[in-house]
C-alpha cells in the first residue's frame, strides 16, 4: 500500500513536469510564431501623459508608454511660449518637453532594417525656469552618436527659427532600438531635452544603394555604402519652390545660391506633360524625391555669351572632418531639349569634377525623366570649425552643345558618419566660444588689474598737469555753433570690415568734387564718377552728403550696415569717409547709370525689348536675395527705374539702400514704420497703415515693370491738365488693362518687336504687382519665374518665327 502511494506521487510529480514542459515549449513556439509587435511608426510626444493629433496623426504621450522606463513616468517638465497664442511653433510636439539632469535611454521595438528618425527640438531660450545655456548634451541612437555638445538654442538661433528637427537614417541589427540622451559632463548643472520623436522604417534601396554598386568619392577611390557600415544625417534638401515627401519639407534653394551667377528658373506648370519614372520600384516611390521638384528646374538663362563666363553655384554650410553624400536630381523638361548633346554640362563639387560631360538626356535616356547622381565627397578637417561645400555648374563648350547652358533640379546633402560611429563634429563651434570667453574673462581681469595700476601711477606722475590736460581735452570738442546739421554726426562707424577711405583719397578721386564729375542726384546728395587708385587703378561711384537734404547719418549708417550684400544684382558698396562733417559712400562704378535715363530721359539710345526683359530679371533677383537669402528678411522701400543701375555688361543692379528695413524676425508679416520712398511708387496699404512688407517692394516693382513697357515715369505732372488718370502710371495701366486697350501702354521705340503673348504676360504680372490688397501680390520668386518664363517665350517665338513677328498698334 505505501509502496503503491510513493509510485502514484512519483507520477504524479512526473506528469506536473512533464505539463509545465509542454506549456514551456508551447509559449516558446509562441512567441517565435507571433514576435513582439512592432509598430510602424512612432510619434511620441514627450513629457506628457496625453496623446494629441496633428496633421491628421496620433502622437502618443511617452509618459504612458512603454519606450519610457518606469521611473522616469513623473519625472518631467512642461514647457510653455510665453507668446504660444501669437507663435506659429505647433503647439504638438514642441509645447511639452522631456527634460533630465542624468543620462535618459528610451527603447523602442524594432525589426532589423534601416529606420528614418527624427528629434524635435524646442529652442532652449524658451524652456521656463531652467537657463538655455545648461542645455548641452548629447544624443546616441544604438552604437551611433547622433549630436554631441549640443545646444539646441544655439542651433536654433543659426536657422532662424524657434524649432526644428534633426533627421537620421541609421541601419538596426536587433529587435530593438535605444536612444539615449546625457547631459554634458564638462557643464555644471547641465541637462537635457527632446520634445519629439518619429521613427519609420525605410527601404534599404532609397541611400543604400547596396555592396555591388560603388559611389563615386571625389578624389579618391570608389566607395561602397551599405547599410551595416554608416549612419546619415540629412542636413539639406533643395530644390526652387520647395515640395514635401515622406521625409519632410524640401526649402527654396536661392539662399545657398552664390557667385556670380544667380541663374533663372524654367517651369512646366503651365504643359501638360507627364514625368517618366522608369527607375524607381512602387515601394521606392514615396520615400524619393517629391515629384514637384521635378517641374522646375534651375538654370543659367538665355544669354549664352555671358553662361560661357559664369559658373552657377551653391554653397552650403558643413562640419568639416567627415564625408557627405551629395544627391543631385536632374529632369531635362525644357520643350526645346529633346534629344543629346543640345545641353551638356560640367559638374564640380568642392572643386573636384564630378562629372565631365553631363547630359541629362542622355543619362535618363529621354527628355521628362527624373534620375539623380550620387557623390562622395570628403570636407577635410580645419580647426574644427565650419567649411562651405561647393556645387558648382559649368556650360562644356568641347562638346559643342546646341545650348550653353546647365540644368539641376534639386540638391540633397547628407553628412556620412566616421569610423566611430560618430555624426558629431569634434570641436563644436559654441564650445570654442565658450572657450574663447573663459580665454577672454582671464585676458579681461588681467587688463582691468593692470590698466587700474597704471592709471594710478599715471595719476601721481601727472597731477600737477592737470590744466595742461584739459586745455587738451577741451581743443577736441567741437565748438557749439558748428553749421553741421547731422547732429549724430560725432557717432563714428563702427564697422570694421567695410573699408574707411580717407577725404584726401575722395578729394584726389573727383577732382575736389569737380561739377564736371557729377553723374547723379539724389535725396541724399550728389553722385561723381571718381577714379580711386587703391590696389590699382578703379572707376567709382562717389555719393556725397548734403547736408540741406532731407536724408542723413541714418541712411549713411543703414547703407555702412547693409554693406556686406554680396549678389550680382546688388550694387557693391567698396567703402566709406567719415571725418569732420562729410559723410560720403563709395560704390562700383556702373556704367550705363540708372535704368530711368534709358526709358524716358532720352538721352539714351532706347532699349530693345529684350533688353528690358533681362534687365527686369536682375533686378528682379537683386530684390528676391533681399527678401529671402539674408539672415532676417529685407524690404528696400525705395524700388524705382533710378535705384536699377546698369553696368558695362547691361547687368541691372540694384542700389540706394538708405532706406532698407529689416523684418526682426520669419514670425512677422510685417514692420510698422514711417512712411518713406519715392511718390508714385508707394504701396497704398503700406502708405495708409504705416505697415511696410516685403510686397510693398513687389508693388513698387510693378510700376517699374510698367515704366519698362510704357517708357516714361512713374509720375506725370503735364498730365495734370489733360487725362488725369494718366498723372500716375500706376492708375494709367490699371485704366488701359479695365478698358482692354493694353496696346496704348507701349512705348513706341518697341512698335513690332513686343509678341502679342509676352505682352499680355508681362501686362498681367504688372497689374498682379500694383493689387490693392498685400495678399493679392505675388512674391518676388514668383516675379521672378514669370519674367524668366516671359523671355524664354519671346526667345522660342522669335527663333520659330524670326521674320513674321506680329506688330503691335502703337499710336
Amino acid at each position: 500500500m505505501e509502496s503503491h502511494m510513493i509510485d502514484s506521487s512519483r507520477n504524479s510529480i512526473i506528469s506536473c513536469v512533464l505539463l509545465d514542459l509542454f506549456l514551456l515549449v508551447t509559449f516558446i513556439h509562441l512567441i517565435s510564431c507571433y514576435p513582439i509587435y512592432v509598430p510602424d511608426k512612432i510619434l511620441l510626444n514627450c513629457g506628457t501623459s496625453e496623446a494629441s493629433s496633428f496633421n491628421g496623426e496620433i502622437w502618443v504621450g511617452d509618459s504612458v508608454s512603454s519606450f519610457l522606463p518606469p521611473e522616469y513616468g513623473n519625472s518631467s517638465s512642461t514647457l510653455l511660449l510665453s507668446n504660444m497664442k501669437d507663435s506659429l511653433v505647433p503647439k504638438v510636439p514642441y509645447s511639452t518637453a522631456r527634460i533630465t539632469h542624468s543620462p535618459l535611454t528610451y527603447s523602442f521595438p524594432s525589426s532589423p532594417g534601416l529606420k528614418f528618425i527624427r528629434l524635435y527640438f524646442l529652442s532652449s531660450f524658451y524652456l521656463m525656469m531652467i537657463p538655455s545655456d545648461k542645455a548641452y548634451f548629447s544624443v546616441k541612437a544604438g552604437p551611433y552618436t547622433l549630436v554631441s555638445d549640443f545646444n539646441p538654442s544655439d542651433f536654433a538661433e543659426e536657422l532662424n527659427s524657434k524649432f526644428f528637427t534633426k533627421d537620421f537614417l541609421l541601419n538596426v541589427r536587433e529587435d530593438k532600438l535605444t536612444i539615449t540622451l546625457t547631459p554634458s559632463p564638462l557643464i555644471s548643472k547641465a541637462f537635457a531635452f527632446v520634445n519629439g520623436i518619429e521613427i519609420f522604417p525605410v527601404p534599404k534601396s532609397i541611400y543604400f544603394p547596396g555592396s555591388k554598386v560603388p559611389v563615386p568619392y571625389l578624389g579618391h577611390q570608389q566607395i561602397l555604402l551599405t547599410n551595416d557600415e554608416y549612419a546619415l544625417e540629412t542636413l539639406y534638401k533643395v530644390c526652387i519652390f520647395g515640395g514635401e515627401n515622406a521625409f519632410g519639407m524640401w526649402s527654396d534653394d536661392s539662399r545657398y545660391i552664390s557667385r556670380s551667377h544667380i541663374g533663372g528658373v524654367l517651369d512646366i506648370y503651365t504643359l501638360t506633360v507627364s514625368l517618366n519614372y522608369t527607375t524607381l520600384s512602387s515601394k521606392d516611390y514615396n520615400y524619393s524625391a517629391p515629384e514637384q521638384i521635378y517641374w522646375t528646374a534651375r538654370i543659367m538663362g538665355s544669354d549664352g555669351d555671358a553662361n560661357m563666363k559664369n559658373n552657377l553655384t551653391w554653397s552650403f554650410p558643413v562640419d568639416s572632418g567627415f564625408k557627405y553624400l551629395v544627391r543631385l536630381h536632374f529632369c531635362e523638361i525644357s520643350i526645346g531639349v529633346t534629344q543629346p548633346n543640345q545641353r551638356v554640362f560640367k559638374v564640380y563639387i568642392n572643386n573636384q569634377t564630378a562629372e565631365e560631360r553631363m547630359d541629362v538626356v542622355a543619362s535618363a535616356g529621354a527628355p521628362f525623366t527624373p534620375l539623380h547622381k550620387d557623390y562622395v565627397v570628403m570636407v577635410p578637417t580645419e580647426s574644427g570649425r565650419r567649411k562651405d561645400l561647393w556645387i558648382s555648374l559649368q556650360p562644356n563648350l568641347e562638346s559643342k552643345p546646341k545650348y550653353a547652358d546647365v540644368i539641376l533640379n534639386g540638391i540633397e546633402i547628407m553628412k556620412i558618419s566616421d569610423s566611430n560611429h560618430s555624426l558629431a563634429a569634434m570641436f563644436q563651434l559654441r564650445s570654442e566660444q565658450r572657450n574663447k570667453k573663459v580665454q577672454h574673462v582671464i585676458i579681461v581681469v588681467a587688463a582691468t588689474l593692470g590698466t587700474i595700476f597704471g592709471l594710478f601711477f599715471t595719476f601721481i606722475i601727472n597731477i600737477h598737469r592737470a590744466g595742461k590736460k584739459l586745455k587738451w581735452r577741451n581743443s577736441h570738442i567741437l565748438p557749439s555753433n558748428s553749421s553741421s546739421s547731422h547732429k549724430n554726426i560725432q557717432t563714428t562707424v563702427t564697422s570694421g570690415l567695410c573699408h574707411q577711405f580717407t577725404l584726401e583719397e575722395i578729394s584726389i578721386a573727383t577732382s575736389n568734387f569737380s561739377e564736371d564729375l557729377v553723374i547723379g542726384e539724389g535725396g541724399f546728395g550728389k553722385v561723381y564718377k571718381g577714379i580711386m587708385h587703391h590696389d590699382g587703378v578703379t572707376a567709382v561711384a562717389v555719393k556725397r552728403s548734403n547736408r540741406r537734404s532731407g536724408q542723413g547719418y541714418k541712411e549713411f549708417q543703414t547703407e555702412i550696415n547693409f554693406f556686406s550684400f554680396c549678389h550680382m544684382n546688388l550694387v557693391s558698396l567698396l567703402g566709406y569717409c567719415q571725418e569732420g562733417n562729410e559723410l560720403i559712400l563709395v560704390y562700383e562704378y556702373m556704367a550705363e547709370g540708372p535704368l530711368s535715363d534709358h526709358l524716358y530721359k532720352k538721352r539714351k539710345q532706347p532699349l530693345s525689348w529684350i533688353q528690358r526683359i533681362k534687365i527686369c530679371i536682375g533686378a528682379a533677383r537683386g530684390l528676391h536675395y533681399l527678401h529671402t537669402s539674408t539672415r532676417h528678411p529685407v524690404i528696400h522701400r525705395d524700388v524705382k527705374s533710378a535705384n536699377i543701375l546698369l553696368d558695362e555688361n547691361w547687368v541691372a543692379k540694384i542700389a540706394d539702400f538708405g532706406l532698407c528695413r529689416t523684418v526682426p524676425s520669419l514670425y512677422q508679416s510685417h514692420v510698422s514704420t514711417e512712411v518713406k520712398g519715392t511718390f508714385g511708387y508707394l504701396d497704398p496699404e503700406y502708405y495708409k497703415r504705416r505697415k511696410l512688407t516685403q510686397k510693398s517692394d513687389v508693388y513698387s516693382f510693378g510700376v517699374v515693370l510698367f515704366e519698362v513697357l510704357c517708357g516714361r515715369a512713374a509720375v506725370n505732372p503735364v498730365a495734370v491738365e489733360e487725362e488725369n488718370e494718366k498723372v500716375g502710371l500706376a492708375t494709367w495701366a490699371m485704366h488701359c488693362y479695365k478698358c482692354g486697350s493694353i496696346d496704348e501702354l507701349v512705348d513706341p521705340h518697341l512698335a513690332g518687336n513686343v509678341r502679342p503673348d509676352c505682352l499680355r504676360a508681362f501686362v498681367d504680372l504688372g497689374i498682379h504687382c500694383l493689387a490693392d490688397r498685400t495678399a493679392d501680390r505675388p512674391t518676388m520668386g514668383e516675379v521672378l519665374n514669370t519674367l524668366e518664363r516671359i523671355l524664354y517665350l519671346q526667345d522660342s517665338l522669335e527663333e520659330q518665327e524670326p521674320h513674321t513677328i506680329s506688330t503691335i498698334a502703337c499710336d
